[in-house]
């Protein structure tokens, strides 16, 4: 049975960068420690014959042929309703400072 204590707790806390109150700090060791038995049921499991796997649908990515297709808007039509160009490209607002 795996025991957490106050002192993990907080070690932890300051890892993940967490204020815990003091009720906090007491009341988690508790809690993180049933989590962890819990989990640790798993390994009592036997997965000798189970192969890895990394999808279990058995889909493929499925992309499309990226083809250039005209839709029929000139750029000249583009640009007139722009309100700023620089060099022939659209100038956009930045969205960095």
């Amino acid at each position: 049975m795996t025991k957490i204590d106050k002192s993990q707790i907080e070690h932890i806390a300051k890892l993940s960068n967490l204020d815990l109150s003091e009720e906090e700090k007491s009341t988690f060791p508790d809690d993180l420690s049933r989590i962890l038995n819990y989990v640790d049921q798993l390994s009592e499991i036997n997965t000798d014959d189970v192969l890895p796997m990394a999808n279990m649908t058995g889909q493929e990515n499925i992309a499309r042929e990226d083809k250039i297709v005209n839709s029929g808007v000139s750029m000249s039509d583009i640009k007139s309703n722009v309100p700023a160009e620089i060099d022939g490209a659209i100038a956009v607002p930045g969205v960095f400072e």
